[in-house]
């Protein structure tokens, strides 16, 4: 009897790439590797999407549609390259109209995508219908998706196979065009038995003939245990990656996986270990420049108790590394359980997971629930949909007074489509005030990438790749310490130091609150010395509110800073008249630092 054909999906250069580098990975530095897989015989990659669309114009001066275009062309016609997208949301961190929703899908289908795999972080089906219907609509195929996760312990209600039951029927039952199901564990937290009957439970719901994927990574060290309990529960498709970029936040190698079912009724997509051998060692040297992470090839014992997905997991830790809050790392894993348990059980995958992790690090940060992140309170009062359980009562108030917004049922696509900020037109206007070319790709940029897009469209991108070679030299040749802010102690106090070119405002600031030493002084009022309003987490100065000399309110909004993907309001601890404003627009800063005083 022949060996059941298992399709293998290669997601190295998607997921792989985003799960251990945070995504920054430069494309002709792992084109030659796209080349070795195709040499190995693999035709079906995940190319794109998710959150390897926004990283590339935010860290690495790229544009993901040309990067696809010549993924395409080495690959050819007939690989099956697919992309992943959040629903609604599509490629967004953010809720997208309509007009956005339909160009995600023409432009995907333009640029080289053969298949869509499709989610909502919530499982509410809803979220999942436009999007369907505009992905079809432009001839792409559509893996409409189950999203899954454990539940941390003594949490019930959802996640179970009796709650993906429930979400699958509601998918068949509204007639949503599909070609394929996919369940998708992006914190790798399933536990081997559930998989297995929720896969088992699927193929008796769909018949012998629908194509079910299983997805997950190792981050929680049950991935290859779930993937074979999925195979020998009827699933046609599983998710590998190459090394290095296999195993630990990622999905689990393809050769370890052919060693798995060795003498076993599955033929894993004809792949043949010499060619696979040959091709991730061609992968090994494209990258062999590009600094690893620790965590990223870790297994985590905690993670079933605080679920990140590995996609996630690494990009946040660099972000850490970056603000140099990395120490506090384990706290914050720790307190999402609370957090995921008084959310709503939202599936801990983009745009959940960073809601989930934002909030957890305002809770280390700034104390319980003194803060709300704006995703997460967007969440539990409803606005991105309907969550698997009702969030808690009391978090739900906070985040009403904290957001000033009312908690909603209304539906998150009518939401959408009544905001003007996320009309194409306002992406054209936006283009047009920086007088930048009208395409419809440099619309979905200004849209998708916001600030940051109309920045990479200006030229002025961030380039923010971590390779070996330029962090050794950064370390040998203090001459070549990049401009910014950093962090050094003197005589055992923290002072945060701003270094640039020429004649530049430089400014030394005591950690600690006292004004060290500063080139030019900042606007200020007289009248003395004022309280100090400090910065609660390291992160960059995004706009300035109000001004020296402005009376105003305990509460009242200072400045906003833009830190780990957040805006944090720096607010007036009471009334009074503003002193002084003790930084500029796009000034970094480190926790504690003083960033104006009150009088």
């Amino acid at each position: 009897m022949a060996k059941k054909f298992i399709d293998i999906m290669d997601t190295t250069f998607r997921d792989g790439f985003q799960s251990v580098f945070g995504g920054r990975v430069l494309m002709d530095d792992f084109f030659p590797a796209v080349e070795a897989a195709k040499k190995a015989g693999i035709n079906h990659f995940e190319f794109g999407g998710g959150a390897r669309f926004q990283s590339l114009y935010f860290y690495l001066r790229e544009d993901a549609f040309e990067m696809m275009d010549k993924f395409r062309k080495i690959v050819g016609p007939d690989a099956n390259l697919q992309t992943l997208a959040r629903g609604v949301n599509t490629v967004m961190l953010d809720t997208g109209s309509k007009e956005l929703i339909d160009l995600h899908a023409k432009l995907f289908k333009k640029h080289g995508t053969t298949t869509i795999r499709n989610f909502d972080a919530l499982n509410d089906v809803e979220n999942l219908k436009y999007s369907a219907e505009r992905i079809t609509h432009h001839g792409l195929k559509h893996e409409v998706v189950v999203t899954m996760m454990d539940l941390p312990p003594g949490c019930k209600g959802a996640h179970d196979v009796e709650f993906y039951e429930k979400t699958l029927r509601e998918i068949l039952d509204s007639g949503i065009p599909y070609t394929s199901i996919a369940f998708k564990d992006a914190s790798g937290t399933s536990n081997p038995q559930k998989v297995y009957e929720t896969i088992r439970m699927a193929r008796k719901l769909v018949g012998e003939d629908t194509h079910i994927r299983m997805h997950t990574h190792e981050t929680a060290g049950v991935s290859v245990s779930a993937y074979m309990a999925a195979l020998e529960a009827g699933a046609d498709g599983i998710d590998l990656a190459a090394a290095p970029v296999s195993g630990g936040t990622s999905q689990p190698d393809i050769l370890t996986m052919l060693h798995a079912t060795k003498g076993m009724d599955f033929d894993l997509g004809g792949l043949e270990i010499d060619k696979i051998l040959t091709y991730e060692k061609e992968l090994q040297h494209c990258l062999e420049d590009y600094f690893m992470p620790p965590e990223a090839t870790m297994v985590s014992p905690v993670i079933p108790f605080s679920p990140m997905p590995g996609g996630a997991l690494t990009a946040n830790t660099q972000m850490m590394r970056d603000n140099g809050i990395m120490d506090r790392f384990p706290e914050v894993i720790a307190a999402m359980q609370e957090v995921v348990e008084k959310g709503g059980y939202g599936t801990s995958v983009t745009p959940v997971s960073q809601f989930y992790f934002q909030q957890a690090l305002n809770n280390v940060m700034q104390g319980p629930w003194k803060a709300i992140a704006p995703g997460y309170g967007k969440m539990v009062l409803g606005y991105f949909g309907k969550t698997p359980v009702a969030p808690d009562a009391e978090v739900v108030k906070i985040a009403s007074e904290k957001l000033g917004l009312e908690p909603t049922t209304e539906n998150a696509l009518d939401i959408a489509n009544a905001d003007e900020t996320k009309s194409l037109q306002n992406a054209i206007d936006k283009l047009k005030a920086e007088d930048i070319e009208i395409t419809e790709e440099n619309i979905f940029i200004a849209a998708a990438c916001q600030e940051k897009g109309i920045a990479f469209l200006k030229g002025k991108g961030e380039l923010n790749v971590r390779k070996i070679s330029q962090m050794k030299k950064d370390c040998e040749g203090k001459s070549n310490m990049a401009n910014g802010s950093y962090t050094v102690v003197v005589n055992g106090e923290k002072f945060s130091v701003q270094v640039a070119e020429g004649d530049a405002d430089i400014q030394v600031t005591a950690v600690n609150g006292e004004s060290a030493a500063t080139s030019a002084p900042k606007a200020a009022v007289s009248g003395g010395k004022g309280e100090a309003i400090k910065a609660l987490l390291p992160g960059n100065v995004w706009k300035i509110v109000a001004n020296p000399g402005q009376s105003v309110n305990e509460g009242d909004v200072i400045m906003i800073l833009e830190s780990m993907k957040m805006e944090i309001d720096v607010v007036a601890p009471r009334g009074g008249v503003i002193k002084s404003i003790n930084v500029a627009t796009n000034d970094k800063v480190v926790e504690g630092q003083v960033v104006a005083e009150i009088g």
